[in-house]
This record gives C-alpha cells, sequence and structure tokens, in this order.
C-alpha cells in the first residue's frame, strides 16, 4: 500500500468540528454491527464529499480504524480536493478486475485513516456498484477496519447508492437546506427503504439560525455559514412515508 499526503485545513472551524464530533457520537450509537455506512445526497453540492471526508476523520480521532471509500464513479472531486497526487488507482480498477486491494487502498498521514480514491471514471458505474465485487470488498474490509465510510453519488439523480446501500449496514444522506426539496428528499428516503439498508439519519446542511433551532440543534449558527445538524432516523422526513411492508 502507498501513502499519500492528503491536503488538510490546518485551522477548521470549531463549530463545524463540534457537529460533526455529535455526528460521530451518533453514528457510534447506532449499534456496534453498523460499520459500513453509505453517505449520499440528493442532488450535487449539497456537501455529502465533506461530510462523508469529516465523519471517517473525526472517527480515526477516538481511535477507530476507518476505510473510507470514494465511491461516486460518476464525477468524483475528492482526488482533485484533498491530494496532489495524480494516477492513483482506485475503486473502478478495483471492481473491475484491474488491481487488487493492496493497490487500490492508500494509507495516509491521519493515523487510521485509509482511502479508496474512485479512479477513472468507468462506462458501467451501477453495474460495478452492484456487483460481487463491491460487496466482497465491504464484507472483507469489515474484519480490518471499525468503520467503512463510502461516499456515494446522489441518489435523486443516479441509484448507484441505493444499490451500494444494498450491501451496507446502514445510511445517512445530506441535505442542503437552502435548495433541496422536501418531495425529492421523501423520494430519496424511499429509494434507501427499497434497498433494505437501515436509514441512520439525515444531515441538514447549510442551515439557517432558524432551521436548526426548529430542529432542536444548534452549533453557533451565528459564528458559521457552514455547519451540520443530524436528525436521528430521519424523522423530518417520515411524516408522509407509505407504510413499510
Amino acid at each position: 500500500m502507498r501513502t499519500i499526503e492528503l491536503l488538510l485545513d490546518d485551522a477548521p472551524n470549531y463549530f463545524v468540528h463540534e457537529a460533526f464530533n455529535t455526528l460521530r457520537t451518533n453514528i457510534l450509537f447506532s449499534g456496534k454491527d453498523v460499520k459500513s455506512i453509505v453517505v449520499t445526497s440528493c442532488i450535487a453540492h449539497e456537501g455529502k464529499t465533506t461530510v462523508s471526508f469529516e465523519l471517517a476523520r473525526s472517527l480515526t480521532e477516538i481511535g477507530k480504524k476507518v476505510l473510507l471509500v470514494d465511491a461516486d464513479l460518476r464525477k468524483s472531486v475528492m482526488v482533485s480536493r484533498y491530494t496532489k497526487d495524480r494516477g492513483i488507482v482506485g475503486l473502478s480498477q478495483l471492481l473491475s478486475g484491474q488491481t487488487e486491494n493492496e493497490q487500490a487502498i492508500n494509507h495516509t498521514q491521519i493515523p487510521n485513516l485509509d482511502i479508496i480514491f474512485a479512479g477513472p471514471y468507468p462506462p458501467n458505474p451501477t453495474a460495478l456498484a452492484g456487483s460481487l465485487a463491491f460487496k466482497e470488498l465491504i464484507d472483507g474490509m469489515r474484519d480490518v477496519y471499525d468503520y467503512i465510510i463510502i461516499d456515494a453519488p446522489p441518489l435523486g439523480l443516479v441509484i448507484d447508492a441505493a444499490v451500494m446501500a444494498n450491501y451496507c449496514d446502514g445510511a445517512v444522506f445530506v441535505i442542503n437546506a437552502g435548495s433541496t426539496k422536501y418531495r425529492v428528499a421523501q423520494n430519496v428516503k424511499e429509494q434507501l427503504l427499497k434497498s433494505g439498508c437501515k436509514i441512520l439519519g439525515v444531515i441538514l446542511n447549510q442551515a439557517s439560525r432558524k432551521d436548526i433551532s426548529s430542529h432542536g440543534s444548534y452549533y453557533g449558527a451565528e459564528y458559521t455559514e457552514e455547519y451540520y445538524s443530524y436528525h436521528e432516523n430521519a424523522q423530518e422526513l417520515q411524516n408522509d412515508a407509505p407504510a413499510e411492508q
């Protein structure tokens, strides 16, 4: 395995950091059997990649060994955002049998954090997401890592995240308070339920102070423009949900 140097914010916002600590605590209380977690969103630019990375990073701060999987095989931004390294072997090559785990998994300078980047864009992302190779990867890594955090494509645009969720223990989805429509969020929730994956909660991103206060969670909204509120079991989306069979 190679070691890569990640590009990190040397001075993260205190309130954002505390919000991720709260998210981490909620994940820990989801149960010891919840180890593989899909993070998705409704549409693009809602912050799911940042949430995935910071959640993984936060878990390592308490000694958990974490594998972060960049599974947005259609339009990944993780390589360009977090490293200057190029030519990195990634998930698309691993799932298509072109490489092995040892070549695709990268150690980082963050203790206990390893990353698999997306790799070159494949012509068949949904097929790879639902492949036996993806299931075997997740199952195999459960014995190596305490948590596997999967940054999946927006479920409101493509089905990949629901296909991946079928092999995982839980799902979290990110909602941008200023742009995501309720019905779109409801549809995403229903897609996740159909996958059979447990919805652990919703992360409300870029919410106003009024929005955060109305949900009973407030992380210093007057001090920061971007923070995260975690709503366990996605109660705010369940009012109109159809009865589960």
